[in-house]
């Protein structure tokens, strides 16, 4: 186990919460500092010196070395620490699905909300606005059902019967707007996964400490 502790930002419910999951699950060490750059200006500056992005999450490895983008950290953390068992193995014959799809959240659905946050960075107009927020909601709804069609029936998760970084991404990134009733009607293959991963032991403290599940949390939203 590393000594030095990894350092984490990021706010609850925020693209940090699965990186910290895997830290959990891999007994790793970590301190976490809260930031959510969606929040404002101010937020956002409390980034400048660990990414010129002021995105999150940011992790800072034991060595200092700093990592972004979510889907990177947890390959990294999956790779580096294979005996948590959270990736297939780079000649397991379900290695180029895993990496696949791990792009293909980060790219196709995570980075809309780049946009939803704060659809202002490209819409001129309250109307402008609304429209962003009814289009991207459908695009991430397209995307999950895609996603949903091709994934292997059977296993307990997505890619076979162990659970990996790619159902911790996939069981938080569907959380977030339209939220989980919508998910669970596009996806109803994964929506038995990510209901599997909720429930995981191992990582009830962790739900509850980082991303609770409150009233009303899979409501559908805008």
């Amino acid at each position: 186990m590393a000594t030095t502790p990894f350092v984490l930002y990021g706010a609850p419910g925020s693209g940090a919460t699965p990186v910290h999951a895997a830290l959990t699950l891999m007994d790793l060490p970590v301190k976490v500092v809260d930031v959510a750059p969606w929040q404002g200006e101010h937020e956002r500056g409390r980034l400048s010196a660990v990414n010129p992005m002021r995105q999150v999450p940011v992790l800072v490895l034991p060595s200092g070395e700093i990592m972004t983008e979510s889907a990177a950290i947890l390959v990294w953390l999956a790779d580096r620490y294979p005996a948590a068992g959270l990736a297939p193995h780079i000649d397991d014959p379900t290695r180029a699905q895993f990496l696949r799809w791990m792009s293909f959240v980060s790219a196709a659905i995570y980075s809309l909300y780049w946009v939803r946050d704060e659809p202002s960075r490209l819409a001129s107009s309250p109307e402008a606005e609304a429209m962003v927020l009814e289009r991207t909601t459908e695009r991430i709804a397209q995307c999950w059902r895609d996603m949903d069609a091709q994934m292997p029936r059977g296993p307990r998760y997505l890619l076979g019967d162990r659970l990996s970084v790619l159902d911790l991404y996939v069981t938080v990134v569907s959380r977030w707007q339209p939220r989980r009733l919508r998910f669970y009607r596009e996806a109803p293959r994964m929506a038995e996964v990510v209901r599997r991963v909720d429930t995981e032991p191992r990582l009830l403290d962790h739900w509850a400490a980082r991303y609770p599940f409150g009233k009303d949390w899979e409501s559908e939203g805008p």
